[in-house]
């Protein structure tokens, strides 16, 4: 792309509202001017603009985004039919093992959620389509990084923030690809308690018709319930179900 084809402004404006998250609902000028390293001119400008066109309110100190903000989502889930072909095998997945299932794909450093079938709530967090998940530490992150040529995946992981969630993480990037060589040979990954504790998950990749891979699915649960020991053995014959399912629907 040429230079003068980057709209800088576009991009700031971008960047100032992907600070806002579930943990950061309110933000003030400064707040938000701290998250994204943007000047505090640039980051008022931005959030006044976001407020004059309706996608956030302005209480005179904080911003918050309204719902017309899920607009910019639902223009990729209703032009993407990615979202809509897995939702029903997720949700015949989710009934047959009776625990939540997902479907995401990969996004820079993190998987974003795409369609999800819940069954109970396994996390602390409340995860829907749009969520976002570092993949390193996730089961159906080290899935998509797997499928990745291993330079793409170092490079990926370079650009981390690798941070033990909890002390079962792995964090070394050495570790990881060789965890990602186990996932690619075997074709799945399983996390055991790794992003949270007491979370437990195991996920497959999505491949088209041309054994190139599109998205990823899980199933999660509660390790006090299912742990990551018997994960394989309960639910991996259902996702490889879910899985060749899929594959002759997936035209490139």
């Amino acid at each position: 792309m040429r230079e003068t084809d980057f709209v800088s402004g576009f991009a700031r404006g971008l960047k100032v509202i992907e600070a806002f998250g579930e943990t950061r609902q309110r933000l003030s000028i400064a707040e938000a001017a701290k998250l994204t390293g943007l000047d505090r001119a640039t980051v008022r400008r931005s959030l006044l603009t976001l407020a004059e066109l309706g996608y956030a309110d302005y209480d005179g100190k904080f911003f918050t985004l309204t719902p017309k903000i899920l607009r910019l989502g639902h223009a990729y889930l209703a032009a993407t039919p990615l979202p809509a072909l897995l939702q029903p095998h997720l949700d015949l997945l989710s009934e047959k093992a009776g625990q939540s299932a997902s479907a995401s794909v990969l996004d820079g450093t993190d998987i974003v959620y795409i369609a999800r079938a819940a069954q109970r709530r396994v996390m602390s967090i409340n995860l829907t389509p749009g969520s976002r998940l570092p993949a390193y530490c996730a089961s159906m992150g080290r899935v998509l990084l797997a499928a990745l040529a291993e330079n793409e995946a170092r490079a990926i992981l370079a650009r981390s923030e690798l941070r033990k969630n909890t002390p079962n993480t792995r964090i070394d990037p050495d570790e990881l690809i060789t965890e990602f060589r186990r996932v690619r040979a075997e074709g799945y990954a399983i996390i055991d308690q790794e992003l949270e504790i007491g979370l437990c998950s195991i996920a497959v990749p999505i491949d088209n018709d041309r054994g190139e891979t599109v998205a990823a699915i899980n199933i999660g649960t509660p390790a006090a319930l299912v742990p990551a020991a018997e994960m394989k053995e309960r639910y991996l014959p259902l996702l490889r179900e879910t899985q060749a399912a899929l594959r002759p629907l997936l035209r490139r």
